[in-house]
């Protein structure tokens, strides 16, 4: 064999050895874990165990939803920011993201520059809560008594940062009242306390309060919207309600940690849209009160824009509110 010949069949042989290692790195080839950075049976769990199911068959693998709660969201988002840049570890949360950089002066992660933005998921409505027997029959009675008792009003939140809190601070500036805030940890206790009338109200989102206005367990006042929700139609907007300019919902985005490559990034977002498209994820969703975001928005371009903006729009209000969690 000449040592052209040689030389050769050592390089066909070395491409044979590379084919399946090459074929075996191919992303993804393992479970993913998906980060949801507060409790199991919250709204965010739900959106993204959901949207995970469906990710999972368009991706070909398992993608495992781990609850990684406390202190407002961030340990969770920390874990992420700060997991190997694979594409194993995901992120999924929601209008927090964008509040983190004005509520926390101190964090041992970049929360406007430790992640890679993989597309936006969904943006649920807030509506107004209080519990069945409190006195106001609809939203301008709510605001008259709100504004008798001041901080005799005991207003429930699932903890700093938390969406029920970032409505509660908007609907107190709205109102220009201040009221007693009680943060929980979680969305869970926040709930049954209001359920058990240890509370009088919550803003929250509508994922997780659909199905107790349904049952008539709380008396809701309005939603958050421009527009009415088909799952609560008969619910006034807060406009029509008598507070126009209300307005608030909770959107969701899906990361990765920081330096995560494109191709991976952009596979994950391929991902995304395809379950967005789903049939039985979209009326799962209306059954929940929402619905996704446009194929457009599930992209990790105009994921970036939006939290970006949001971060900017959050920072004068949390300021002047001053309230901060260290």
């Amino acid at each position: 064999m000449t040592h052209i010949t040689r030389r050769a069949a050592l390089a066909a042989a070395g491409a044979a050895v590379a084919a399946p290692a090459l074929a075996q790195a191919a992303y993804p080839n393992r479970p993913i874990t998906v980060i949801v950075p507060f409790a199991a049976g919250g709204p965010t769990d739900t959106v993204t165990r959901l949207v995970a199911e469906v990710m999972g068959r368009d991706l070909g693998q398992t993608l495992v939803v781990e609850n990684v709660g406390g202190a407002g969201g961030t340990l969770g988002a920390q874990r992420v920011a700060q997991a190997r840049p694979d594409g194993y570890t995901l992120l999924l949360h929601h209008i927090g993201m964008g509040t983190t950089p004005a509520l926390y002066r101190r964090l041992s992660y970049d929360a406007v520059n430790g992640f890679e933005t993989i597309g936006l998921v969904t943006e649920v409505p807030m509506t107004i809560i209080a519990k069945r027997d409190f006195p106001a029959r609809n939203l301008a009675e709510l605001i008259q008594v709100v504004r008798q008792r001041k901080e005799a009003i005991n207003l429930a939140n699932a903890g700093i940062g938390a969406a029920s809190h970032l409505c509660g601070l908007l609907f107190q500036a709205a109102i220009q009242t201040p009221v007693t805030t009680v943060p929980y940890r979680g969305t869970g206790p926040a709930m049954n306390d209001l359920v058990g009338g240890t509370v009088d109200l919550m803003c929250d989102q509508t994922t997780n309060t659909t199905e107790q206005i349904r049952a008539g367990t709380v008396r809701a006042f309005a939603v958050t919207t421009g527009t009415r929700n088909a799952a609560l139609p008969d619910l006034p907007t807060a406009a029509e309600a008598g507070l126009p300019g209300f307005e608030v919902s909770v959107w969701h985005g899906l990361y990765a940690p920081r330096g995560t490559p494109a191709e991976i990034v952009n596979r994950l977002s391929r991902a995304l849209q395809a379950a967005l498209r789903d049939e039985r994820l979209i009326q799962r969703f209306a059954d929940l009160g929402t619905a996704p975001v446009s194929q457009e928005q599930a992209t990790p371009q105009a994921h970036r824009a939006y939290w970006q903006a949001d971060i900017a729009k959050w920072r004068p209000i949390i300021q002047a509110a001053g309230q901060y969690a260290d």
